[in-house]
């Protein structure tokens, strides 16, 4: 089983950068190992739910040694039994840099496999060229304006709770911050959340976006922690939560919680990604 503190786990340390494939490369980590770690159960209030990576450093050499560029974005479902730990992933990658395959669908077969394997779930492997068109993010409610007074930088999920009135729509803060579990590097993003049912109180729920700033954990775990605390703490009749991560080592991580079986994640990019 693998483990964010094994002595396997390349995160932290000085690697070396392969340039010929190796699947070995690849350090999966149980999904469930965080939160047992903070004696909480993940499937308290079940979810759907992806994690959309795009990796913008995507090479590898053509039949004839050519180089060829793409952008690439892969779909690991939440259901996996593992997450991919973000260093490895970088190193994997770029263990495609001079190897040579007969075409694209070999290359993207071959990371599909691989990742599928890592992941123990059905990863999608989607590549795009390097100028294409990404949809617009949803039209959302920024929440960032309020004047609101901040004493806790610590998760603290007393802050949620709900007001008079209902409510359906996006919300939005940029105000994201987390911290790395391994090496304690802040890790930036923008929060959407999709909401239906009581009204959340606003400034309790800006409030707790920044009590996240010293929280130690992986990206997926801090959007699974967000949707169980807001379903737990306001009842909505539906949530979204869908946190887009500013890239590090040219990828970025983008992890899609949801209440609704059929809600589909759009990889939508912002300026900072």
């Amino acid at each position: 089983m693998a483990s964010v503190t094994s002595e396997h786990n390349p995160l932290g340390k000085v690697s070396a950068y392969k340039d010929e494939y190796d699947a070995s490369l690849l350090f999966p980590i149980e999904r469930e190992e965080s939160w047992r770690a903070q004696g909480l159960d993940r499937h308290e209030v079940p979810f759907y739910g992806v994690d959309i990576w795009n990796g913008y450093e995507i090479s590898w050499l053509n039949a004839k040694g050519k180089p060829v560029v793409c952008l690439a974005e892969f779909r690991i479902p939440a259901s996996s039994r593992f997450l991919v730990e973000s260093k490895s992933f970088k190193l994997y990658l770029n263990s495609f840099n001079q190897t040579r395959f007969d075409d694209a669908e070999q290359a993207r077969l071959r990371m599909a496999d691989d990742l599928s394997a890592a992941a123990q779930g059905d990863v999608q492997v989607i590549f795009h060229a390097v100028d294409a068109n990404f949809p617009q993010p949803p039209v959302a409610h920024c929440i960032d304006d309020l004047d609101i007074e901040v004493s806790s930088y610590d998760l603290d999920a007393s802050l949620l709770k709900t007001t008079e009135g209902q409510f359906e729509g996006w919300l939005c803060s940029h105000l994201l911050k987390s911290n790395c579990p391994v090496t304690g590097q802040p890790d930036w993003g923008t929060l959407y959340i999709y909401y239906r049912g009581q009204k959340i109180d606003e400034a309790g729920l800006l409030a707790y976006i920044v009590s996240l700033r010293q929280h130690q954990d992986f990206h997926e775990q801090c959007a699974e922690r967000t949707y169980r605390d807001i379903s737990l703490a306001c009842k909505p009749e539906s949530l979204t939560v869908y946190a887009r991560y500013v890239r590090r080592g040219g990828l970025d991580i983008n992890p899609f919680r949801t209440s609704e079986a059929d809600f589909s994640a759009e990889n939508f990019r912002l300026v900072r990604q």
